[in-house]
């Protein structure tokens, strides 16, 4: 363990960054969950819903900077496409 003071106020601060940046990617992490299960159930209208707090929530994350924009751009893609591949197989 570290014994010089700004090493222990580092160490400090961290653990307070990597508890809030754990509430922002969970919190994506399960939108994206949640549109993936109402996209296999075939609820088209909670899908909907679904995907736009999924796509919320990265825009959220890339923001405070807990993902990088490009990886929350990725993601948002291939949940949209997921979502509009099954829409179009369901009709």
């Amino acid at each position: 363990m570290a014994n010089h003071p700004s090493s222990l106020k580092r160490m400090r601060s961290s653990e307070k960054r990597r508890q809030r940046n754990r509430i922002v990617r969970g919190r994506a992490r399960t939108a994206v969950k949640k549109t993936r299960i109402t996209v296999a159930e075939k609820k088209w209208d909670d899908a909907e819903v679904a995907l736009q707090a999924a796509i919320r929530a990265l825009d959220s994350a890339a923001q405070k900077g807990v993902i990088h924009k490009n990886n929350a751009a990725r993601r948002k893609s291939r949940l949209v496409q997921h979502y509009n591949q099954a829409k179009a197989a369901a009709q």
